[in-house]
């Protein structure tokens, strides 16, 4: 890797610039507070946030397994892979924005985090009715391709049909709540993402239970729920009172705004978008090798990964909490507290990962048995899980590093980091031990790749940190 920024030194302005922001506001804070006290009251938030509304997915497919079936559950788990496409878009746009407006206000740029809230509004409503209609015209192609069967693609392309003509607004939502924590607003951007939570959690039974729409039911709870989470998100930046907010003259497209934002989120684009491969390959590779319990192993990787996914999205809230802290930091050339906020998150992180890890060591048949009773799916989930999290622990450290270049500008660092894991490891591993270990060798797969990702992480941590940071003030 080159190690290349998009903010080379000759485009860091000195901080005595003449656009200063009020010192009474909330993003300057972000300069001067306690670390500690400032990763608490970023991370706090998004960690509630963000487990909530991992939480929701968890009960929502308790909700499907429970007033569906078995196999609405594997056909809920055939989605992901376009669920995670679609994600994408939202979280390379929301990611490279609320990283450049971090930055730009380390620098006391406010007029260019203006900018860029203008263009991210309107680049989150260009690709999203593009996805939406292409992903409408190439569904049943796209889940076939992911591993659908006859008896699960009716489930798959009812929730997903419904997802994605909702896609516009939880596009929208997903990047503008990034801006809305990097913006000083940590607690704002947690309510969010508690509401659609909550709007999702009273609807979807009623729709599953009481009018038995099934998963469709499940697909339109979420829908409204990602309308009204867009409708907070637009309603707060249309304040002026909000300390950055939509303004008359701040939406025309600019290219250097573009490529900023598409080059600092083009690694969680690309993590995402890997972990969509990565997704359709396990899926085809347990049709394959699972033989007649394939549908019930595909099921069995949806229920592990929602598990898993309460952890990750843990650890995702404490990145989000760090993102602004270490951005606004590096592009005040303060590098002691950057690189204090990453060791604190990292930290946090693995306590998470480890915690996961023992609870699934310890609990698995009481975890599985909440998501179904079906006895061969609850046998292929126990033994998913054995496998799946047998290296938890040392995960937050590769998505907590990764992350942290990202929230620095180093796009090229966070991009080799993010790819690692996937790319490097898992789907060459996914397609040579299954030859040799049969269904056991797709999950034998997952622990293995995390070990590897995790051993270039430290040395790409240890050769390259320094060199990152060696800047001076000018």
């Amino acid at each position: 890797m080159s190690g290349e920024t998009i903010l080379s030194e000759e485009q860091l302005p000195s901080v005595t610039s003449n656009e200063l922001i009020p010192e009474a506001d909330k993003a300057n804070r972000l300069g001067t507070d306690p670390i500690g006290k400032l990763l608490i009251q970023y991370a706090l938030p998004a960690i509630i946030g963000m487990t909530v509304s991992s939480l929701y997915n968890i009960i929502d497919r308790i909700f499907i397994g429970n007033g569906v079936g078995p196999l609405a559950i594997s056909g809920l788990a055939l989605t992901m892979p376009v669920m995670n496409l679609t994600i994408a878009f939202g979280a390379m746009i929301g990611a490279g924005a609320s990283t450049m407006i971090s930055i730009r206000l380390g620098q006391k740029r406010k007029t260019d985090a203006t900018n860029i809230l203008g263009n991210t509004l309107i680049l989150n409503f260009i690709i999203g009715i593009f996805i939406t209609v292409f992903g409408l015209i190439f569904l049943d192609p796209l889940l076939v391709a992911f591993g659908a069967s006859e008896g699960t693609l009716p489930y798959a392309r009812d929730f997903m049909q419904i997802i994605l003509l909702a896609n516009l607004f939880n596009h929208n939502f997903i990047g503008l709540n990034n801006v809305m924590r990097a913006s000083g607003y940590p607690k704002k951007a947690m309510w969010s993402s508690l509401l659609t939570v909550f709007v999702n959690i009273c609807l979807a039974p009623v729709f599953i239970f009481v009018f038995d729409w099934g998963i469709r039911g499940a697909a339109l709870a979420t829908a409204i729920a990602q309308f009204t989470g867009f409708i907070w998100v637009m309603t707060h930046f249309m304040k002026k009172s909000s300390y950055l907010h939509f303004q008359k003259g701040y939406f025309k497209l600019k290219k250097r705004i573009i490529r900023d934002i598409l080059s600092i989120g083009l690694s969680p684009f690309l993590m995402n978008v890997g972990a969509s491969l990565v997704a359709m390959v396990i899926n085809i590779s347990l049709a394959r090798y699972g033989g007649v319990h394939s549908d019930m192993a595909i099921g069995a990787f949806g229920i592990i990964n929602s598990v898993a996914l309460l952890f990750v999205m843990t650890v995702m809230g404490l990145n989000m909490g760090m993102q602004p802290i270490a951005g606004y930091n590096f592009g005040a050339l303060q590098n002691d507290r950057v690189l204090k906020v990453y060791k604190l998150t990292l930290m946090a992180a693995s306590v998470v990962t480890t915690f996961g890890f023992a609870l699934a060591m310890l609990f698995p048949t009481a975890i599985v048995s909440a998501f179904t009773k079906d006895a061969d799916l609850i046998e292929q989930s126990k033994l998913a899980m054995s496998y799946v999290m047998l290296m938890f622990p040392i995960i937050g450290f590769q998505m907590v590093t990764a992350n942290f270049f990202q929230s620095i500008g180093k796009a090229s660092y966070a991009i080799f980091l993010s790819l690692s894991r996937q790319f490097l490891f898992l789907i060459p591993l996914l397609l040579l031990f299954p030859l040799r270990f049969g269904l056991n060798g797709v999950w034998m797969a997952l622990p293995c790749s995390d070990l590897l990702a995790t051993i270039v992480t430290a040395i790409f941590v240890l050769t390259q940190t320094k060199k990152v940071l060696a800047r001076k003030k000018i």
